[in-house]
């Protein structure tokens, strides 16, 4: 379902002050912010906000504080870094709500920035707590809503608060829908999704959904050895997900017929332990012996994937190939990498491993859109109503 709420840009913004809710849940080192990618992702926002006469009241969470103050997990290194990229001093607020935010916020003159501190050190907020959704929403005038990263959650400052005030959406979280959206709708053809990471149970609504929607989902990661189990398969001391070697045998039992190839791995590179050092082994089957576990796909099953992903009209990926972390073992996840920045179709990537091998590779640059989702994309992917997005729909 395509999205039919409203662009803040259709909005009369000249004075007003916005509640902007977005997505700086960034890694923090030795006081300061290590990847400022998801800061970076919310300036066209920002700064078409400030350019159009508002005032901006920003709100994010951090990590898990699980409902109460943690020094570790303060916003304030995200303001710092924020005011560094829009050149602009950002104030900061040690407090999310109260009379100080209150205070705070209802001084600012149009162009000041404003963050508050980090809204899960405060219970209601994961709760969808009304009283601090009321709270949040007397900050402001208008309510904007650019953290696609956390609109599968249904939280104060995502859902309860756009039932409160004037909502719209961000550039950032109208791109995600766009992007996303068209992966599901009319896809250059072929489409090839790329599935890998750890566990079938993570993935398994969207196997099944691509399954009917793409041309092929070829699967990697240690999330193949339930297949490989479920087939009958030996796994040696592979990291198999128990639970999700049922999933992965009803999957077997329902791919055929379907739109889709599913594709799993033909040949295996295993070490002794999950070490660098580790004694390596490159198996021509999918037969793990006893004391081996397998740590990454085979060079001949790369270049299948390779090879699938040259010839795409569209490419989804989401989750590395293999332990790529530890060099042995990078290979896999490295040809599907380069398969997808050399790819001549529409690319898009989703999930912070695949995107941390992209980097790591040096093809960020490379890729057409790089989902800073999470779990909000795979949900949107799977079909699933995304709490966030609901809420700025028309009512």
């Amino acid at each position: 379902m395509s999205f039919e709420g409203a662009s803040f840009r259709e909005a009369d913004l000249a004075g007003r002050r916005v509640l902007l809710r977005v997505d700086f849940n960034v890694p923090l080192s030795e006081g300061g912010v290590r990847d400022d990618t998801r800061i970076r992702s919310a300036l066209p926002t920002i700064e078409g906000l400030l350019e159009a006469g508002a005032s901006l009241v920003l709100i994010s969470h951090l990590g898990r504080p699980d409902g109460h103050p943690e020094p570790g997990l303060s916003l304030k290194p995200v303001a710092d870094r924020l005011s560094e990229l829009l050149g602009r001093e950002v104030l900061f607020c040690h407090e999310t709500i109260g009379p100080k935010a209150l205070g705070m916020a209802s001084s600012l003159e149009p162009g000041q920035v404003l963050l508050l501190e980090n809204l899960r050190f405060d219970p209601g907020e994961t709760a969808n707590a009304p009283e601090f959704a009321r709270s949040l929403a007397e900050l402001a005038d208008i309510y904007v809503d650019d953290a696609f990263g956390t609109a599968h959650r249904a939280h104060a400052s995502t859902a309860g608060v756009a039932e409160l005030l004037p909502a719209y959406a961000g550039d950032l979280l109208l791109d995600e829908l766009g992007h996303l959206e068209a992966l599901a709708g009319d896809p250059a053809r072929p489409l090839t999704v790329v599935l890998g990471g750890a566990k079938v149970s993570d993935k398994i609504g969207l196997i099944n959904r691509f399954l009917d929607l793409a041309d092929h989902v070829l699967i990697g990661g240690a999330m193949c050895f339930p297949f490989f189990r479920a087939q009958g398969h030996s796994t040696g001391a592979s990291l198999v997900e128990e639970e999700g070697v049922e999933m992965a045998r009803e999957i077997l039992g329902k791919s055929e017929g379907r739109r889709a190839d599913l594709v799993l791995p033909v040949d295996l590179v295993l070490g002794r332990s999950f070490e660098a050092d580790t004694e390596t082994m490159t198996i021509d089957s999918t037969e793990v012996p006893d004391g081996w576990m397998g740590l990454d796909i085979g060079p001949v099953t790369a270049g299948r994937y390779a090879d699938s992903i040259s010839e795409a009209g569209t490419v989804f990926w989401n989750g590395p190939m293999g332990a790529f972390e530890l060099e042995p073992f990078a290979t896999g996840t490295r040809a599907v990498a380069e398969a997808v920045a050399a790819c001549d179709g529409k690319t898009v990537v989703g999930g912070g491993d695949s995107v941390a091998a992209l980097t790591e590779f040096g093809l960020i640059d490379s890729v057409d859109w790089v989902s800073t989702g999470g779990g909000a994309s795979l949900e949107l992917l799977e079909g699933l109503p995304l709490p966030g997005v609901e809420a700025l729909r028309p009512q």
